[in-house]
C-alpha cells in the first residue's frame, strides 16, 4: 500500500473506479438502506451531502428517500468570491443545476439559498480513504477542511465510502477534521472523537 498521501489517493481512487456499474448500483442502494435506518439521519432536519463523482458512492437513492421525508438538503457549491472555498446551498427536486469547474453538478448560485454552517445538522462527506479512528483522506483540495475549520458549531460528520476504501491506519494532517462516523454499504462505524 502506498505511504505518501498522493500515491495513496491515486491507488484508492483506482480501486473505487474498478467497481462495475452493477456493483456501484448495488452499493448505492445498500448505502441508502444503511443510512436511512440510522437514528442520526432520522434526527437531522438539514443534511448536507454530495453528488457522486470519480467512483464515489452514489447518494441519489438516499436523496430520494430524504426528500420523501421532507428533509432539507444542501449540496456544496464553489464560492463565487473565493474559488478555494465551498458553501452549502439548498437542493430540492426543482433545483436548477450547472457544472462547476471540476465538471461536478451543483445548484445554480443563489446567495439567498446558502445555509450557514450552524444550520446544518449532519454532513455526508465524500472521501478517498478512511480508517476506523475517523481519519479521512479527501481528494487533496482541502475544501471540506477549510469549510469545517474554526470553533463555531459544526454538523455531525459522516464519511460515505465503499468498503475497499478502508485503511488499517491513516495518518492525519494537522488541518484534517476527523469524522464522527463512516457509512459503507455494509456498516455504520461510529468514531465520535468530539465532545
Amino acid at each position: 500500500m502506498p505511504q505518501d498521501r498522493q500515491a495513496l489517493r491515486q491507488h484508492l481512487r483506482l480501486l473505487r473506479r474498478t467497481l462495475s456499474p452493477q456493483q456501484q448500483r448495488q452499493a448505492s442502494q445498500a448505502l441508502a438502506h444503511n443510512l436511512i435506518n440510522q437514528p442520526e439521519i432520522a434526527q437531522a432536519d438539514t443534511i448536507a451531502l454530495y453528488l457522486a463523482n470519480d467512483g464515489e458512492p452514489n447518494l441519489m437513492p438516499l436523496i430520494r428517500l430524504l426528500w420523501q421525508q421532507h428533509k432539507s438538503l444542501a449540496l456544496p457549491v464553489m464560492d463565487p468570491s473565493d474559488p478555494k472555498q465551498i458553501l452549502f446551498q439548498r437542493f430540492a427536486p426543482d433545483t436548477t443545476m450547472v457544472n462547476n469547474r471540476y465538471g461536478i453538478a451543483e445548484p445554480t448560485w443563489d446567495k439567498g439559498e446558502v445555509f450557514h454552517r450552524k444550520e446544518i445538522d449532519l454532513m455526508l462527506m465524500p472521501l478517498v480513504g478512511f480508517d476506523d479512528q475517523g481519519n479521512r483522506l479527501g481528494m487533496g483540495a482541502g475544501c471540506y477542511d477549510r469549510y469545517l475549520a474554526g470553533d463555531s458549531p459544526r454538523p455531525l460528520l459522516v464519511g460515505c465510502a465503499h468498503e475497499n476504501q478502508r485503511l488499517e491506519r491513516l495518518e492525519s494532517a494537522p488541518w484534517d477534521v476527523p469524522l464522527d462516523a463512516v457509512a459503507t454499504p455494509k456498516r455504520w462505524l461510529a468514531t465520535y472523537q468530539g465532545d
